[in-house]
């Protein structure tokens, strides 16, 4: 194995992690920022308003976004299993 294999290698993964992770981070995202204004224009500083709409959100995220995820994850392994033997010098 070259280093350059081992950066593609590597860098294939963390880009598939990312990508994985993007959905439920914009989720996130969006609903801590809508939550944030909401705070700032009601002058409500709860600490669980601002976990539970995440942390529910992101579980709707995940839920509808599932599919795609495990299509992308069979794809990558699939990939790798198949390209094992090319990669046994």
């Amino acid at each position: 194995m070259t280093p350059e294999f081992v950066v593609g290698f590597a860098r294939g993964a963390i880009e598939l992690t990312l990508t994985v992770a993007l959905p439920m981070l914009a989720v996130g995202l969006t609903v801590g920022i809508i939550v944030s204004v909401l705070q700032a224009a009601t002058q409500i500083q709860e600490m669980t308003l601002t976990f539970v709409p995440k942390i529910v959100s992101i579980f709707i995220a995940l839920i509808f976004a599932f599919p795609w995820i495990m299509d992308k994850m069979i794809a990558y392994t699939r990939n790798l299993f198949l390209s094992l033997p090319n990669y046994i010098h």
